[in-house]
């Protein structure tokens, strides 16, 4: 029987892990009785720094029930996807199946089902996709699945509709682990890793509590991430961009000769004006863009830790299984 490990990234949840705990625990017991997991499975809650009561509801969760919670509590806020990935690397050391979702529960716990059911088939990755967005906001629900569809123009692999709800195997994660950027994108990363994969649909639900961790402002720096992280089209726009200016220019410099020649005056100070302007934008965001490509090879270079743990709560027999 496999060992399934939940993983749970929570950055400021203390509104929504007592709901959250409860409703998990319930599941796994489920699962469990059903003989479809093996009965050590585990919840495996991230405090990724959180400034509220996160990490003491956590360590009362495990005090209360040490076999069904466990927590990783990493030095300082690292930012979602490094707390996702400390989570992952960490129940990897145990469980035979992985599979990771927010805290919030929008994504329906109900579809871990027909997940294991694919692993049991031999998928090593099952995605989980969301069919719908009624609970959402027409403008949140215009800018969620935009932000797939621009990924997706600019090159980047990324299953639409799929955020970090997926069951991976362990020989998944320990590929995984391989990939060795500081600059994170899991979305992007994942499907590189390959092995066989499907996909999972579902109903996104309401936030039950707390708020959203993915306002608009975050959702486009999660978008630059990702591309600059996968794709080079930027750097081929400018590329195209700048051959359309030259271009533009040489004819325009045809024109002012031959009206020269003709003994015409050339006018247009507005013009010029405009002109210059518009060049200099387009160098001022060229050089933007090519600074944030550069930017992320400076991150690379210097091979900083994505994550540094400072406490694991686990049970006495994975104490064991380290000690050994």
């Amino acid at each position: 029987m496999d060992r399934l490990y939940v993983v749970v990234p929570c950055y400021n949840e203390e509104a929504v892990l007592p709901e959250t705990s409860r409703r998990l625990a319930e599941k796994l017991r489920t699962l469990e009785a059903a003989g479809l997991i093996a009965a050590n499975s585990r919840i495996l809650f991230v405090n990724d720094g959180s400034k509220d009561r996160t990490w003491e509801i956590i360590a009362g969760l495990h005090q209360q029930d040490p076999a069904m919670f466990s927590g990783v509590q990493l030095s300082r806020n690292r930012g979602h996807q490094n707390a996702l990935l400390a989570g992952l690397t960490e129940a990897a050391k145990h469980a035979d199946v992985i599979i990771s979702m927010d805290a919030d529960l929008q994504d329906d716990i109900n579809a871990v089902d027909a997940m294991l059911e694919k692993y049991r088939g031999g998928c090593e990755v099952v995605y989980g996709v969301r069919s719908e967005r009624k609970t959402d906001t027409a403008f949140k629900r215009m800018t969620a699945e935009g932000f797939y569809r621009f990924m997706q123009a600019m090159g980047v692999d990324i299953v639409y509709n799929h955020a970090d709800y997926r069951l991976m195997s362990r020989r998944a994660v320990e590929a995984l682990e391989q990939f060795s950027e500081v600059n994170l994108f899991l979305r992007g990363i994942v499907p590189l890793v390959g092995f066989k994969s499907d996909t999972v649909t579902y109903a996104r639900g309401e936030r039950f509590a707390g708020e959203s961790k993915y306002p608009l402002k975050k959702m486009i720096a999660f978008a630059m991430d990702g591309i600059t992280s996968f794709s080079v089209k930027p750097i081929r726009l400018i590329l195209s961009v700048g051959a359309l200016v030259f271009l533009v220019s040489v004819a325009m410099l045809l024109y002012s000769l031959i009206r020269k020649l003709l003994g015409h005056t050339v006018e247009g100070w507005a013009f010029l004006a405009c002109s210059i302007w518009a060049l200099g934008g387009i160098q001022l965001l060229s050089l933007g863009v090519i600074g944030e490509y550069v930017g992320k090879i400076y991150n690379e270079t210097k091979r900083r830790p994505r994550f540094i743990i400072a406490d694991v709560l686990d049970v006495a027999e994975d104490a064991a299984e380290k000690q050994a």
